[in-house]
């Protein structure tokens, strides 16, 4: 069995003041249409964390201590063809030095039996 790949989910960890910001660059960058809607994702909230080590420039907490920060979990769908695009805006966006990205391949109803 072998499957095309057309679309992938992309899920981000962002603060909750830079989630409408986050939010924005994604949808205005090509991620979040679902059939005839545009716009479209989901968000949760969630506790990170991390230890940020000598060499980071944390935007919250102090290097080699560990940190819990309230954040939101942000979703969106995209075509494969925008992914960079969109990973592009959110960097450019997001206050974290490395922000936290999946990018999850989804499967059409279609691709199964």
């Amino acid at each position: 069995m072998s499957f095309d790949v057309k679309k992938v989910k992309i899920v981000v960890m962002v603060p909750y003041d830079y989630l409408e910001v986050v939010r924005g660059a994604m949808f205005s960058h090509g991620a979040g249409i679902i059939g005839d809607y545009t716009h479209c994702s989901t968000s949760m909230k969630g506790v990170g964390t991390f230890t940020p080590n000598d060499h980071a420039h944390p935007f919250v907490g102090e290097q080699n201590k560990m940190e819990y920060t309230e954040e939101d979990r942000l979703e969106a769908m995209c075509d494969v063809s925008k992914v960079k695009e969109v990973l592009k805006a959110v960097r450019e966006v997001h206050p974290y030095e490395e922000a936290g990205i999946d990018i999850i391949p989804l499967l059409e109803e279609d691709s199964f039996q």
